[in-house]
């Protein structure tokens, strides 16, 4: 049971990188200063890379729930089962958002499902984590990716207000790629490491490991699987970061891709919290976009993803709850 739930866990983890590929990749494709393939082959690059640079988010991740008791008291596979249903929960959710092309967050329907599992089969809880690790930046993270693209991006148009506006474009075309490829090492920094938390979960309820770090081929494998998922693509959901939102031009892009890049590494780096890719370069382009003018940004379909991102925690975890129980009719 162990070798199916990390073997989940990687299904999630590769979910999660064509899910959230358009997150690091988008604004880049939409203004051409990338061609669809090379941003994808270099974001699955740099996921990789991303992810050998730490595991402070996976440890956050790991210490949501408090496992070993249960394993004392219920034994392996219940826990095993707890995270099978979290696991079920989240990847439930990703696929929905991305059928509709919906970008919500990858790292908060995981959230949710494990503490959607960890409720519903009285494990204990780690609140006092969640919101300092996950709901405060949870947060934090958009708003300061909204306001810090709006202000770098008003210091650009006012840096180069009497430049020529086509020797800008391309200028800022060629910066982009360093943005995009910043976008895509903080995304694997970030996301593939909540799979390894979840990984280590795994072992952890199968007495393969005691939690108090994170194997090299958990590392490895997880960030495989991230990479694998961010080359087969999320052309949905990159549709509406990079066109329906607001029509980018290269510095706008930059802007939205440097200041979400930025919080993703203060995040993981400083805090060691689990924010959303997704969550941060909306934001981002919003807070770029609204430079143009506040009418440019089509808040109606950013006010359908908020919606989304409110949704998301909660309706992970019923759907990881309904799985548990369900799981424990046919796995006692």
């Amino acid at each position: 049971m162990v070798i199916v739930v990390v073997a989940i866990a990687l299904v999630f983890d590769y979910t999660n990188g064509f899910h959230d590929a358009a997150n690091a990749i988008a604004t880049s494709v939409s203004t051409r200063a990338l061609t669809p393939r090379a941003a994808l082959a270099m974001a699955a690059v740099l996921n990789f890379v991303g992810a050998l640079l730490g595991v402070g988010v996976a440890q956050t991740i790991q210490g949501l729930i408090d496992i070993e008791p249960t394993i004392a008291r219920e034994g392996a596979q219940h826990a095993l089962t707890i995270v099978l249903a979290a696991l079920v929960g989240a990847i439930t959710w990703n696929l929905i958002t991305w059928y509709f092309g919906i970008p919500s967050s990858s790292s908060h329907a995981l959230i949710g499902g494990i503490v959607g599992a960890g409720v519903a089969s009285a494990t204990t809880v780690h609140w006092d984590s969640l919101v300092d690790k996950v709901a405060i930046p949870m947060v934090l993270s958009p708003l300061i990716g909204f306001l810090g693209a709006f202000l770098l991006m008003t210091a650009i148009m006012w840096m180069f207000r009497k430049a020529n506006p086509g020797r800008v474009s391309r200028g800022f075309r060629l910066a982009q790629t360093l943005s995009a490829a910043g976008m895509s090492l903080g995304h694997g920094l970030q996301d593939a490491q909540k799979t390894m938390g979840i990984i280590v979960l795994a072992l952890v309820a199968g007495g393969y490991a005691d939690g108090d770090d994170v194997p090299f081929w958990v590392i490895a494998a997880a960030g495989t699987a991230i990479a694998l998922g961010t080359y087969s693509g999320g052309w949905r959901i990159m549709r509406t970061l990079g066109r329906r939102i607001i029509d980018l031009d290269p510095p706008r892009g930059f802007a939205s891709e440097a200041t979400a890049a930025t919080v993703l590494y203060g995040m993981a780096i400083g805090l060691h919290a689990p924010v959303s890719t997704t969550h941060t370069i909306t934001s981002a382009i919003m807070g770029a976009g609204a430079t143009k003018r506040f009418s440019a940004v089509r808040w109606g379909v950013a006010r359908g993803i908020v919606v989304a991102w409110i949704v998301t925690m909660p309706a992970a975890a019923a759907v990881a709850a309904g799985t548990y129980y369900v799981a424990r009719i046919f796995l006692p």
